[in-house]
């Protein structure tokens, strides 16, 4: 397999998509993966830069993919919609997540720690019983 140098990944309940370009541009790996066997798939590539559209599973698999020596950089869903050539599939979404990670004028959300996730969800629900209350 050629060498993989940026991933776009695609997430997803069960099944995410991923799509692999290697340092000219072409597309060297695009295929589903279960849930299950992401880490492994990760696990046997050699460092990569990893996009992904942030939300609250993402920082999750930004932690665990940083601990196997990928770069993860998260961005934000209204900033990757612009690449997506075609449909709204996670095929197509992938394609643009690994266009749009490797833009210098591209912003990223900074990875949370567990801690921070766990204050944010903490926040959230008192808002939400105070605006319930009220």
């Amino acid at each position: 397999m050629e060498k993989v140098t940026t991933v776009g990944l695609d997430l997803a309940k069960s099944v995410f998509q991923v799509h692999g370009v290697n340092a000219a541009g072409g597309v060297v790996v695009r295929r589903k993966l279960r849930r299950s066997a992401l880490l492994d798939f990760f696990a046997a590539l050699p460092p990569v830069l990893v996009g992904m559209e942030a939300c609250g599973g993402a920082h999750y698999w930004a932690r665990e993919l940083t601990r196997l020596g990928h770069t993860v950089r998260l961005m934000p869903p209204a900033y990757v919609k612009p690449y997506v050539k075609r449909g709204k599939t996670d095929a197509a979404d992938a394609e643009a997540i690994c266009e749009a990670v490797t833009r210098p004028t591209m912003r990223f959300v900074p990875i949370k720690t567990e801690s921070q996730q766990a204050s944010l969800v903490e926040l959230k629900v008192r808002d939400m019983l105070v605006r319930q209350r009220t």
